[in-house]
């Protein structure tokens, strides 16, 4: 029997939804062991002063094998 954890993590990037997805599971992968799937769940985009498109950001929802210590 295998137990999962659900947790969501944002991602950034200054030129795609796609990249910011792509930043996020690089750095949970990097503490995170196991990962088993990345669901998207919002993307928005942030505005700088002009107006203009500054940051996209990706949140996903990851599942990971829970291991107990």
């Amino acid at each position: 029997m295998s137990v999962y954890r659900v947790t969501d993590i944002i991602g950034t990037s200054k030129t795609s939804w796609e990249d910011a997805a792509k930043q996020a599971l690089a750095a949970a992968a990097e503490s995170l062991r196991d990962l088993r799937i990345a669901e998207v769940v919002e993307q928005d985009i942030a505005l700088g002063d002009d107006g203009k498109i500054d940051m996209f950001r990706t949140k996903l929802r990851v599942s990971f094998k829970y291991e107990k210590h």
